[in-house]
């Protein structure tokens, strides 16, 4: 696996512990800028709207730069608003850091994605997207809690200046391994055009559905694990880990095994998921159970998540740069939706078993919509056109057209 493909996972590392990284900091925020509880949290709202619409907006808008000056940018911007949000001393502008650091981060994560892909070879493509993915799990293993343990011991904004320090490696990485390339001769119409796949629409629905699943219940472990499970509260950290330390081991296996067989893994993967979710909610009262399946359900879910985004990749892959937009977008709006409709069964009164069941339901409905009829894809018609093409020009004593026939076998790949 080439370096610069880990220093793009170091870089994921970092702005992905700033995303998480608030849910142990939102007290100390709220006592400092004299806002209530609610209030700290919806900075985490925040980031994550910013993530959805930015994704594809910040692709959009530097679609035509070399990517790693976009890279460069990206990150830089992602340092800069950190600095900004550890001097913030007003709880308006700290939102408005967020939300640019969220903006940054989606077009960094778009970007990365595509480069990470590029940059490997052809059989081990997948495993780039899951070391790039694998920065995620590292900042939940160590990531966030080391954020929170600044937090605790010398204020909120210790835990800002870290992540911006810890940024700043990454940067200079980036600015010596990432090859320059020339960008997209491609209109926005036309790039557009090709993520109007029906096909690719349905993908980015998985995904969006697949990640509401695992947030949903990763959000509410803690009240899962001192209300139903009867574990006391020093357990909540050591469950947290758990499940990161999963999630690590899955990113790690699961890109070995999609490079060779991704529809399997994403088959067997979403089963596993729907049924592990069902079990975790039915035994939620056996402390030796819920540890079992915590670290059982991370390690799937982000063993399975790189091939799906693998996937949408592969189905945008005449415009790399938006698919990965997209692909970011869907990621957030799943981990955005999936703890509100947590929060919202438990506000019913469904008690605290309730979020894992939402994950059983939106992990089944992933399952049903990858059954869902698409009709032929824009690059299966593309394909079958270059093909008529060939063969007229076959007749004529041409050869047949590899790119017709590789978009013929790409359009005819499972979804």
């Amino acid at each position: 696996m080439p370096f610069a493909v880990y220093v793009l996972g170091l870089a994921v590392f970092a702005q992905g512990t700033s995303e998480f990284m608030l849910a142990g900091l939102v007290p100390g925020i709220a006592a400092d800028l004299h806002v209530s509880i609610p209030a700290a949290g919806a900075l985490t709202s925040a980031f994550a709207a910013g993530m959805v619409v930015g994704a594809p907006a910040m692709t959009l808008l530097t679609r035509r730069w070399p990517r790693r000056r976009a890279l460069l940018v990206f990150l830089g911007a992602f340092i800069a608003v950190h600095v900004a949000g550890a001097l913030a001393t007003d709880y308006a502008l700290l939102v408005a850091t967020r939300v640019a650091a969220a903006f940054a981060n989606a077009g960094f994560w778009a970007v990365a994605l595509a480069a990470a892909t590029a940059l490997a070879a052809p059989g081990a493509r997948a495993r780039a997207t899951s070391v790039v993915v694998g920065g995620v799990t590292v900042a939940c293993v160590a990531g966030v809690p080391a954020g929170a343990l600044l937090g605790g011991q010398w204020g909120w904004r210790a835990a800002f200046w870290a992540v911006a320090a810890v940024s700043v490696p990454a940067l200079i990485a980036i600015a010596i391994a990432i090859p320059e390339e020339r960008p997209s001769a491609a209109s926005a119409a036309g790039e557009l055009r090709v993520l109007a796949d029906g096909r690719l629409a349905l993908t980015l629905t998985v995904n969006a559905l697949f990640q509401g699943a695992t947030f949903c219940t990763f959000t509410y472990l803690a009240p899962l694990a001192t209300n139903v499970t009867g574990l006391g509260s020093g357990w909540t950290p050591a469950l947290l880990a758990l499940f990161g330390t999963g999630s690590f081991a899955g990113a790690a296996i699961g890109g070995r095994i999609a490079d060779a067989h991704p529809a399997a893994l994403i088959a067997a993967g979403m089963t596993t998921l729907a049924a592990g979710w069902a079990a975790l909610a039915l035994t939620a009262g056996n402390p030796a159970a819920v540890i079992v399946l915590v670290f059982v359900q991370g390690m799937v879910a982000f063993g399975t998540g790189p091939a799906l985004i693998m996937r949408v990749l592969d189905r945008g892959a005449a415009a790399p740069a938006l698919a990965g937009g997209f692909a970011t977008a869907a990621f957030n709006v799943g981990a955005a939706a999936g703890p509100w409709l947590g929060g919202a069964a438990i506000g019913a009164g469904l008690g605290y078993r309730s979020p894992v069941w939402v994950s059983a339901a939106l992990m089944a409905l992933a399952l049903a919509v990858t059954l869902l009829p698409a009709g032929p894809s824009r690059r299966a018609s593309s394909g079958r056109s270059g093909l008529r093409r060939s063969s007229r020009a076959g007749s004529r004593g041409g050869g047949p057209a590899r790119s017709g026939g590789r978009t013929t076998r790409s359009g005819s790949s499972p979804r």
